[in-house]
């Protein structure tokens, strides 16, 4: 039904998913908010992790040098609304904390922090790791989830790991895109995926029928 995630990426393009959203999909795009957010964002709606974001915000804590100064039982305050606050407000005081004393500021943590390092951070799994360099650093990282591999699922596609579902998503818009165009394909193609789903899928499944239309026409 469709050979590569070229054509996925297409499919989806048509569907104009993302018009109404941030340019680059997620909020605060570049920006030290998106490494909070990608912690907040764990097992929790967005529409919580909105509500921890602006109590952050409030307390002008969404820059790396005023969040490292709030303490422990402060942080879990404020994002309590993003429920399992005490772990969550755990990994992302250890997490921004190694930051600064590793980088020294959030744009020296853009330019050389790799995948590997953040791995190496407690909390820190594959896909928050990629979301943090996609969204946080604009680095051409590809972000996969559960909602790619149910929407590719209903392709009948299935995948035994995060590591062989990314490299499909990339292997076929690499194969279309130049390398310079890599880091907003990404962004914009996982967004596109995660909205469709959204919008389209119930107990789980996910109705493919206006995709497979279009690619019949």
């Amino acid at each position: 039904m469709i050979e590569n995630s070229y054509e996925l990426y297409r499919l989806l393009e048509a569907e104009g998913l993302l018009q109404t959203k941030p340019p680059m999909w997620w909020p605060a795009y570049g920006e030290f908010e998106v490494v909070v957010g990608a912690i907040l964002t764990q097992n929790a709606q967005w529409s919580r992790v909105e509500c921890s974001l602006e109590n952050l915000r409030q307390q002008g804590a969404l820059e790396l040098e005023s969040f490292v100064r709030l303490s422990l039982g402060k942080l879990e305050e404020l994002i309590s609304p993003s429920g399992l606050f005490r772990s969550k407000a755990k990994y992302l005081s250890l997490l921004t904390q190694a930051i600064h004393a590793e980088y020294g500021d959030y744009d020296s943590f853009c330019e050389n922090v790799d995948r590997e390092w953040l791995l190496r951070q407690k909390g820190i799994g594959p896909e928050s790791a990629d979301s943090i360099l996609c969204y946080g650093c604009k680095r051409p990282q590809m972000v996969v989830d559960a909602y790619t591999a149910r929407l590719l699922r209903a392709f009948g596609y299935e995948f035994d790991s995060y590591e062989a579902l990314q490299e499909w998503c990339v292997r076929g818009l690499e194969e279309k895109f130049e390398s310079q165009q890599y880091a907003n394909i990404y962004a914009l193609f996982h967004g596109m995926i995660v909205e469709y789903v959204k919008a389209n899928s119930k107990a789980k499944v996910v109705n493919i029928d206006r995709l497979i239309h279009k690619d019949k026409t």
